[in-house]
């Protein structure tokens, strides 16, 4: 499962960012999410979608504010963010998840290089 991050950016607080993660190769048999890790802070589970797009799990941090999707004929999984925070600048990763304990987990996979996104005013 090799996945490919991008759409990060810079952006004021407030703004709005679209992610897409992109596989070469049907994923639509995999719960994909979103992870991130801030400067100095241990990498977190945001978003996790399920193969076929009707279940999703979001972390309090972003719940009511990102929204994660998933387009199986593009093999693309997408996290929409919208009243962006500072505390939202982090390295953005995706990766194939599941739900431990009530956190969202990277269950299978390696990690992609991630996208930046920096939020500041």
């Amino acid at each position: 499962l090799q996945l490919v991050e991008s759409g990060g950016g810079s952006m004021q607080p407030g703004g709005s960012l679209t992610l897409s993660c992109a596989s070469r190769l049907s994923v639509d048999f995999a719960a994909i999410g979103w992870f991130r890790q801030a400067p100095g802070k241990e990498r977190e589970g945001g978003a996790c979608v399920g193969g076929s797009g009707g279940w999703k799990n979001y972390a309090d941090a972003v719940k009511d504010r990102f929204t994660i999707s998933r387009d199986n004929a593009k093999n693309t999984v997408y996290l929409q963010m919208d009243r962006l925070k500072l505390e939202d600048t982090a390295v953005y990763y995706c990766a194939a998840c599941t739900v431990e304990d009530g956190m969202i987990v990277k269950n299978f996979g390696p990690w992609g290089q991630g996208t930046q996104v920096t939020v500041s005013s």
